[in-house]
């Protein structure tokens, strides 16, 4: 054990011991975090890993309430709308340059997810989106009105 940190144990000791003395907590605390970062070195975060499974999850319990899901099936339900996304994003902005836009709108997504998805499924997103556009435009204010074309 390095000298450093021998005393640092012991102070960290003579304070918990004087915050014992006084009958108060917040020393103990205060000598408790200390102890924890004894090396001087901070604790790495864990990095946050997004996933769509909350939102899958809610959806399920839409359509089918009393149904559950197991992990499997959802690691492949949360890669499958992970790599459907990805696919919108990329098609969308090959769509955008060819068009000589620099904005992405809600036209060209939706272009994209006819042209990703079959027949009816596409019918179904498309009009769920508009839905979930308009939706969200009549929420905010200031803004028009305004629902994609069809």
């Amino acid at each position: 054990m390095s000298s450093r940190l021998a005393t640092k144990m012991a102070a960290s000791a003579k304070q918990q011991q004087a915050a014992r003395a006084k009958g108060g907590k917040t020393a103990v605390k205060r000598a408790a975090s200390t102890v924890s970062s004894i090396d001087g070195a901070k604790k790495r975060r864990r990095r946050r890993r997004e996933s769509y499974s909350l939102y899958i999850f809610k959806v399920l319990k839409q359509v089918h309430p009393d149904t559950g899901i197991s992990g499997k099936a959802m690691a492949i339900m949360n890669s499958f709308v992970a790599d459907i996304l990805d696919r919108i994003g990329e098609e969308a902005a090959k769509l955008s340059i060819c068009s000589r836009r620099s904005t992405v709108t809600a036209r060209e997504i939706q272009t994209v997810t006819r042209l990703l998805l079959p027949g009816e499924l596409a019918r179904h997103a498309v009009s769920e989106g508009t839905k979930a556009v308009s939706k969200y435009t009549s929420s905010q204010p200031g803004l028009p009105p305004h629902a994609p074309q069809q």
